[in-house]
C-alpha cells in the first residue's frame, strides 16, 4: 500500500478535527483515516517525526491520531499463555504474522500495533510502543522499552534495560530521537524529546533529559536536549547554581574514535539470518 500526498492531506485534515471533537460528531471518513494512518505507521509508510538535517520535522496530528485510535478500541483480552494481556491495543504480531517477518524477535516481546521494526532488526525481550519507529539493522536488547512514537535510527544498539521515552503519557513536544549509529549503554534513560545525534555513545547509566546539562568538558559549553554527533557521554554531576550540592548531569569526554568504535561496533553475527 501507498499512500499518496493528497490521501495524506485528506487524512491530516480529518485527523487534526476530530481531535478537538466529541466522537459523536466526527466527521465522515474520520475513523478510515484514523486506521489508514495507524497502518501505515505499522508499514512505515508514516512517522511522528521525520529527518529534515540538521533538525527533525514533528508531525503532530500523526502523534493526535494515535489519541484517537485509543477511543475507537475496546478492551480485548488476548488469552495466549505465553504473553497474555488485556488492552485496547492489539500486538503488531496479530496483524503481521512473524512467518512473514523480515526480523528477529526473541519471548517475551510485545511489540504494539503501529510501531514499526526495519528489516534485520533484533529485538530481545523488550516492549515497543505504538507509533515508535526503529529503522534496519537495530537491536533493541533484554528489557529495554522504546516509548511511544520514539524515532531510532539505522545500526543502533539499544543495551539491556534502556529506556527511551514516548510523548503520549506524558505529552511531550516532541518525541525521543535516536539517530544512527548510535549505542546507548546498559540502564541509561532518554527522555523528554531529547535527540541523540548520529554515532554518539551513552555510557552506561546516563539519564537525559531535557533539562539535564550537558558538559563538554574540552570546550566548557553546555548542551540541553540534544547529544552532539559521535560525542562520548558519561554520567557525572556538576554544581548547583547555589553550589550547595551537586547536580545530575551527562559528561562528553570525549569524540568518539576508532578505538571507541571498537568496543561499540554491531555484531553483524547476530544479524545474519
Amino acid at each position: 500500500m501507498t499512500t499518496s500526498t493528497a490521501t495524506i492531506q485528506d487524512h491530516q485534515a480529518l485527523i487534526e478535527a476530530a481531535f478537538s471533537t466529541p466522537r459523536a460528531q466526527w466527521a465522515s471518513g474520520s475513523e478510515a483515516a484514523i486506521l489508514a494512518t495507524i497502518d501505515a505507521l505499522d508499514r512505515g509508510q508514516l512517522r511522528i517525526a521525520t529527518p529534515d538535517r540538521p533538525k527533525w520535522q514533528h508531525h503532530s496530528w500523526v502523534q493526535k491520531a494515535i489519541l484517537c485510535y485509543f477511543s475507537l478500541n475496546d478492551i480485548a483480552v488476548n488469552d495466549n499463555p505465553i504473553l497474555p494481556f488485556r488492552d485496547k491495543l492489539s500486538s503488531k504480531f496479530h496483524k503481521k504474522p512473524l512467518t512473514k517477518a523480515d526480523y528477529r524477535v526473541v519471548p517475551p516481546t510485545h511489540v504494539r500495533y503501529g510501531a514499526h521494526v526495519g528489516k534485520q532488526c533484533v529485538l530481545m525481550p523488550c516492549f515497543v510502543n505504538i507509533g515508535a519507529f526503529i529503522d534496519d539493522n537495530t537491536m533493541i536488547d533484554t528489557w529495554a522499552t522504546v516509548g511511544s512514537g520514539a524515532q531510532i535510527g539505522k545500526h543502533v544498539h539499544i543495551s539491556g534495560g534502556v529506556g527511551i521515552g514516548g510523548v503520549l503519557e506524558p505529552p511531550q513536544a516532541t518525541p525521543t530521537i535516536i539517530e544512527d549509529h548510535c549505542f546507548i549503554g546498559a540502564r541509561s534513560e532518554i527522555a523528554e524529546g531529547v535527540y541523540v545525534r548520529r554515532g554518539a555513545v551513552i555510557a552506561m547509566g546516563t539519564f537525559i533529559s531535557k533539562s539535564t546539562k550537558i558538559y563538554d568538558r574540552h570546550s566548557g559549553h553546555i548542551f540541553y536536549g540534544e547529544v552532539p554527533e559521535n560525542a562520548v557521554v558519561v554520567p557525572g554531576a556538576l554544581p548547583s547554581k547555589t553550589g550547595d550540592c551537586m547536580l545530575n548531569a551527562a559528561i562528553i569526554v570525549k569524540y568518539a574514535d576508532e578505538k571507541t568504535r571498537e568496543k561499540t561496533a554491531i555484531n553483524d553475527l547476530l544479524r545474519d539470518f
